[in-house]
């Protein structure tokens, strides 16, 4: 868990929950004294975290029923998970009416396409990069958890070489087959890649890309902003 403190349209300071998070949130809020407040969440949070926001801020919980800077045309919008809507707004936000390919690295490796008519037409959901080493582990006798690393060779010369080589290079190339098949449906468009897992396959890589780790906080901003107006 995560929060991040914002300061005239620019991102100040990126704050880890410890535990359930409401000390370290009651923290932030005592020294930044915030206005507004968003929550994203993804998990069973503590209930004390929405008591503290909305007793300290104008607070905005994140659905399928927030007002959005964009449209979800297709599927069943009140399943879309809301780091995914954040990802969206972001991408809408820093590059209005373009094409934009929105890629969370995160406990899963999403896919998000908003075309230059700001619809979210949605994506594809893969396995994490965790969660592949962990799955290695879990459904063989023998093969060990490996550690990330982003300088793996091709060809691992070891198990644990062999492992990193499999699920680090491998998803690099699913990313940038994925982004290849976009660009044959779609032509040009931009590339946003976000989350806490890019330093190990940004170098990999070989598409122009936007990357930056804390995207989603800015599209959370981005949706602040309109539904605490």
């Amino acid at each position: 868990m995560k929060a991040a403190i914002f300061y005239e349209d620019e991102l100040k300071e990126a704050v880890v929950l410890q535990d359930d998070g409401i000390d370290d949130l009651f923290s932030a809020l005592q020294k930044h004294n915030p206005n507004t407040s968003i929550l994203s969440s993804v998990i069973n949070h503590s209930p004390g975290i929405e008591q503290l926001l909305n007793k300290a801020t104008r607070f905005h919980k994140l659905s399928s029923a927030s007002i959005l800077p964009f449209t979800i045309p297709v599927g069943k919008p009140e399943t879309m998970g809301t780091d995914r809507i954040a990802m969206a707004a972001a991408a809408v936000h820093l590059f209005p009416g373009k094409n934009n390919l929105a890629i969370g690295l995160g406990s899963c490796i999403t896919f998000n396409f908003i075309n230059m008519s700001a619809q979210f037409l949605g994506g594809s959901i893969s396995p994490g990069m965790e969660m592949r080493f962990k799955a290695m582990n879990y459904y063989t006798a023998k093969l060990p958890v490996a550690k990330p690393d982003w300088n793996v060779p091709l060809i691992g010369y070891d198990t644990m070489t062999n492992l990193q080589s499999g699920v680090i290079l491998g998803i690099a190339k699913e990313i940038e087959g994925i982004i290849n098949e976009y660009e044959k449906r779609f032509g040009n468009f931009n590339v946003l890649l976000t989350g806490g897992d890019i330093p190990y396959f940004e170098p990999h890589i070989k598409k122009q890309i936007f990357a930056h780790p804390e995207l989603i906080f800015k599209g959370l901003y981005a949706i602040s902003k309109i539904n605490n107006a």
